[in-house]
């Protein structure tokens, strides 16, 4: 296991991880994903959990996009071509989203839409003692938004499955031979029937976390959770937290399980989002099935040591500046660098040391704030 210390950096270098792969013929898009933008105001430094009828000061805030933009920017951040299909009010917030993300971030919204009269949904997020109190408010959009009635074309797409509900243009993607990528949310029906996640037959890989796969298939443990899921599904992923990952490829009957790096978390809002976005890099990228668990679970853990959503996914200077910190660490454990090597021919050179820090960006500001 690999030990880091200190808290990520901003997005400098980028790097193009399917360089090798690229050809005339391709889509225009690597990934595609739909859902709701939120805005997410972070407050950091507090000392305790807000207490009924005081008055708590936070020695920190941020504000950045939320939602199925923590997604699409860890995608993005990571060299994918990402395009998003979502609905963003008219008002500031909505305004402030969309810049960010094609802006700042270089996130196709040719799919989006603005949606005139609609509040943007908005997250507070209060952080303190490694753990986070969230309020969120918003609006139903119009029934038509926020995905258009037919994808574009691309490598993959990530879906995130509903019980009960099926949604066509995952069908539609697949037939035309995007790869989808999919995960789940709790299922508050109590239910836990793999009957009931329709779409699941049209994706390449499933990647549930460890109790909602065990419920899903009644298995009594998570590995045995995830051999059950290849009966329905080609590759499946299951996340065991601190434990790291494991996956079986049902095709090939290869299974890898890589474990978490340690870190200290400070935030875990988006570190499922960064996991599955790091996966589907390594799959794209076509790299070895351990190879694409190290990587997603290398950003995952980078993801945590900052505060916030998409503030805190990863770019390839947070990767390399890792990479370089842990090799100078004189009483690392060979295997465990020997783990994660397949980095040495993808990452960049830096020249700022390890740890990084970075500006949280504020509505309001242009610049670093």
């Amino acid at each position: 296991m690999i030990a880091s210390d200190g808290e990520g950096p901003h997005r400098q270098t980028q790097v193009d991880p399917l360089a090798g792969r690229r050809t005339p013929h391709d889509p225009p898009c690597d990934v595609y994903l739909t859902g709701t933008v939120f805005l997410d105001i972070v407050f950091t430094g507090l000392d305790s959990a807000p207490v009924r009828g005081t008055e708590s000061w936070a020695r920190g805030m941020g504000s950045s996009p939320g939602g199925v933009a923590n997604m699409a920017t860890a995608l993005a951040r990571l060299g994918l071509r990402t395009s998003l299909a979502a609905a963003f009010g008219d008002d500031h917030y909505g305004e402030y989203c969309w810049d960010a993300l094609e802006q700042g971030e270089g996130i196709d919204l040719g799919p989006s839409r603005t949606v005139p009269g609609w509040h943007s949904p908005v997250t507070v997020s209060m952080a303190y003692e490694g753990e986070r109190t969230m309020v969120s408010h918003g609006h139903e959009p119009p029934p038509e938004e926020p995905a258009p009635d037919h994808a574009p074309r691309a490598r993959a797409a990530v879906a995130s499955l509903v019980p009960g509900t099926g949604a066509p243009w995952i069908a539609e993607a697949a037939r035309a031979g995007t790869h989808i990528f999919a995960d789940v949310g709790w299922d508050d029906t109590g239910r836990w029937d793999l009957a009931g996640l329709a779409d699941l037959r049209h994706c390449e890989a499933f990647l549930p976390n460890a109790e909602e796969a065990m419920r899903y298939t009644g298995a009594d443990g998570p590995r045995a959770a995830a051999h059950a899921l290849t009966e329905h599904v080609p590759l499946a992923v299951v996340t065991l937290g601190a434990e790291g990952a494991y996956a079986v490829d049902g095709r090939t009957g290869e299974s890898a399980v890589v474990p978490a790096i340690a870190v200290e978390a400070l935030d875990p809002t988006g570190a499922g989002d960064v996991f599955v976005a790091g996966f589907v890099t390594g799959t794209l990228a076509g790299w070895p099935l351990a190879d694409r668990l190290a990587f997603a679970g290398l950003t995952a853990a980078l993801s945590v040591q900052e505060f916030g959503g998409s503030l805190s996914a990863p770019g390839w200077s947070e990767i390399a500046a890792w990479w370089r910190r842990v090799q100078s660490v004189d009483d690392q454990a060979p295997a465990a660098l020997t783990r994660y090597a397949f980095l040495e021919d993808l990452i960049p050179e830096v020249s700022r040391p390890w740890p990084l820090r970075r500006a949280v960006p504020t509505i309001g500001f242009r610049g670093s704030a």
